[in-house]
């Protein structure tokens, strides 16, 4: 699932004002970003299987450390910690660790039966195989994030031309990612797809760059979050602001 972190991660601004986009991102795709590196260190595999399901030609053999349920719940305390050491939010701490949480429980739905409880020999591997259905795949994943635009877009408001169109360019490379990855050919190894997969990164700081430009604006117009001080310049907050 692409799409639907994306989604979640963007609605989540309304449940944590103060935290910006880009930790947002990071803590819905943390699973994700740190599956590659995992991978191209030998720690876990995964195979392309052409044809293996119809929305997904990965075989993700052993990866445990990135996606078993258990240490899901313990990534998600870390990154939360980790935030609330940085930015003192505890809202925001509690929203960040939820997301990576939450990735886990995205993928639920999505994977075949290739998730592990927890890591070591004697798991049990879950997934409901959403991705066997192309149609089905494209609509959740869809639904997912057309959601998070709308609500982030709502709860907040852009103060210059960076928040209004730099928010619609990141909008418009993830959906472009996506769909190009659904018809383009299966990536040669699993090696191409960690590589790859190493571009979620780059979301993050445009995100908290697209954020510094905007201002949330649910009961509170022109509220500055801690994660990102607007300039002075930016301060007043017209109605046609995005």
């Amino acid at each position: 699932m692409l799409l639907g972190h994306f989604g979640v991660a963007l609605a989540a601004k309304r449940a944590a004002p103060r935290a910006s986009l880009g930790w947002l991102q990071f803590g819905a795709q943390f699973l994700d970003e740190l599956w590659p590196i995992l991978v191209l260190a030998g720690v876990e595999t995964v195979r392309v299987v052409p044809g293996l399901m119809d929305a997904n030609p990965l075989d993700f053999e052993y990866y445990p450390w990135s996606h078993s349920l258990l240490m899901a719940l313990v990534w998600s305390v870390l990154v939360g910690a980790l935030y609330s050491g940085w930015r003192k939010y505890r809202q925001g701490s509690v929203v960040v660790g939820l997301l990576v949480l939450s990735h886990w429980l995205l993928d639920l739905p999505m994977h075949r039966p290739d998730l592990p409880l927890w890591p070591g020999a004697s798991s049990p591997k879950v997934g409901l195989g959403l991705w066997n259905s192309l149609p089905a795949s494209v609509l959740v994943e869809l639904a997912l994030f057309v959601v998070g635009v709308v609500v982030y877009e709502r709860a907040t408001r852009s103060v210059d031309r960076i928040g209004r169109w730099g928010f619609y360019a990141m909008v418009a490379v993830i959906g472009v990612i996506y769909l190009g990855g659904l018809w383009s050919p299966p990536p040669p190894d699993g090696h191409a797809v960690a590589i790859g997969a190493l571009g979620l990164w780059l979301f993050v700081p445009w995100a908290w760059w697209v954020d510094r430009h905007r201002v949330f604006a649910v009961g509170e117009a022109g509220y500055r979050h801690v994660d990102a001080p607007r300039r002075a310049a930016a301060a007043p907050l017209s109605r046609s602001g995005s």
